[in-house]
Formats: structure tokens, C-alpha cells, sequence
């Protein structure tokens, strides 16, 4: 008998149980990394951990966006967290009011806080129709924040026109908003529809970035005024997550924005 084939029993032996201790590790392994992710996934629902945590020194004016998902909100108890502005949808598309967003705009401002409100552009509908909708909808308030345009793919339409299309009413949106309330829009967008709809476009207006991952920084070089930083805050008088944002300024530099 040759010395392999003496070997080779012992080796498939030894094989074997290479094989079973693996797949013990593999048993042990599995179950850990999936708790290890539960855990993580569990906490940052929570508000426990997030990826962004810009600095106080850096970023002193801070606030949220809300909407009626955030149900009824305990408003006296929000400033009391060093929460400075508060943005509010107040419109969607042509057609759509947030249900929420009266009680919200006068409880808001009853409490002390600087307040503004925001439509989520539809890329389905035209512009003039939801200038419409939105004005309709916002009482006029030369103490509040501008308006803001929110310009995102979640939760749009999937059979969108050409970006041309979209640019264009997106545009006159813009024009009749400014034109009656008498101050330019703010336009939040997320990276791809910044990407998308804004590089190198509508240089003069104010940008509200939202990256939760990183700092911001904007392919064309631009200065951003807002950046949403996380969708997963927790404050008091607010049950569930809500997002979190910073000014990109002083508190003098805030102030301006209330200047008609």
C-alpha cells in the first residue's frame, strides 16, 4: 500500500472535521452578526446613534421638518430643546393639504419659535397648479421663514416628464411664489435630485441639502443655508422620529432670512 493511501484516511478524517468545526462557527457566527444588526437597526430607530453630528460652535441655529406624521406635537415643550425654527409641509402637488398643518402653523408661532412652510413639488403636475395649492394653503406672514420647495424622488410620481419639463415648472413655481409673498423659495433637495434638476442651475437661490450620511458638500461648489442631517431625531413633545436640521450661520445671519 502506498503512503497516500495510508494517508488518505486520515486526511479525509481530518477534512471532515475541519468541515464540522466550520460549520459550528458558522452556527455560532450567523446568529450574532444578526443580533449585532438588530441592535444597530434597533438604535438608530431610537435615536440612539446616527451618522451625522454636527457641532453647536459650528452650527448654533438649529432645527426640525415636520408634517402630519408626527402627529399631534407638544409644542410648549420643543423650544425648551434648543430648537430654534421649525419647517412645516403645508402642501403637495396640485390638490393635497397636510391635515396637521394649521394647528401646527399657529401652535408653532404661539410658542416662539420662527416657522416656515414647505410644498412637495410634484414632478406630475404643473407649476402653476401647485403655486396654487400652496398659496391657498399658507396664511400670509411677513414674520415667517421663506417658503421651501421640496424637490425629491421618494414618494413622486414614476412617469416623470424631461428634465426640461421639470425645470420649467419648477421655475414658474418659483416665480409665482415669489411674486406673491415677495421673497425667493428655498429648494430642499436630496443629493440625486440636486444632481439631477439643480447643478448649475438657479445659482441665486438658497439650498437645502439632505445628507445623512456626510457633511454636504454640492458638485458645483455651492454654499448650501440648510442641510438636513438626520431622519431619526428624538425630541420631547414629538412621539417617533423626527429630522433634524442646521442653519449654515450665525444667528445674526438667520435673522436676514426673516427680511423681506
Amino acid at each position: 500500500m502506498s503512503g497516500f493511501a495510508l494517508l488518505y484516511p486520515t486526511c479525509k478524517l481530518i477534512a471532515r472535521d475541519s468541515s464540522w468545526i466550520m460549520t459550528k462557527r458558522i452556527l455560532y457566527i450567523v446568529p450574532l452578526l444578526a443580533a449585532i444588526v438588530a441592535l444597530l437597526l434597533w438604535g438608530y430607530d431610537l435615536g440612539y446613534w446616527r451618522f451625522n453630528y454636527p457641532g453647536h460652535s459650528n452650527y448654533p441655529v438649529r432645527g426640525i421638518d415636520i408634517s402630519h406624521h408626527q402627529g399631534t406635537i407638544e409644542w410648549d415643550n420643543i423650544k425648551k430643546q434648543k430648537v430654534h425654527f421649525v419647517y412645516m409641509k403645508a402642501s403637495e402637488g396640485g390638490d393635497y393639504r397636510d391635515p396637521e398643518f394649521g394647528r401646527n402653523w399657529k401652535e408653532s408661532a404661539s410658542a416662539g419659535l420662527a416657522r416656515g412652510a414647505y410644498h412637495f413639488f410634484s414632478f406630475c403636475k404643473p407649476g402653476g397648479e401647485q403655486a396654487k395649492n400652496f398659496l391657498a394653503a399658507v396664511p400670509v406672514d411677513d414674520n415667517a421663514l421663506p417658503p421651501v420647495i421640496d424637490l425629491e424622488f421618494g414618494g413622486n410620481c414614476k412617469n416623470r416628464p424631461e428634465k426640461e419639463v421639470i425645470v420649467r415648472e419648477l421655475l414658474y413655481f418659483m416665480g409665482k411664489i415669489e411674486e406673491a409673498r415677495g421673497i425667493a423659495p428655498i429648494i430642499y433637495a436630496t443629493n440625486d435630485s440636486y444632481d439631477e434638476y439643480l447643478t448649475g442651475l438657479i445659482s441665486n437661490k438658497n439650498i437645502w441639502i439632505r445628507d445623512i450620511l456626510k457633511r454636504p458638500g454640492l458638485p458645483d461648489g455651492r454654499r448650501w443655508t440648510f442641510w438636513q442631517y438626520a431622519n431619526n431625531g428624538r425630541i420631547d413633545g414629538i412621539t417617533g422620529r423626527v429630522d433634524l436640521n442646521v442653519f449654515n450661520g450665525s444667528p445674526e445671519d438667520f435673522r436676514t432670512l426673516l427680511e423681506r
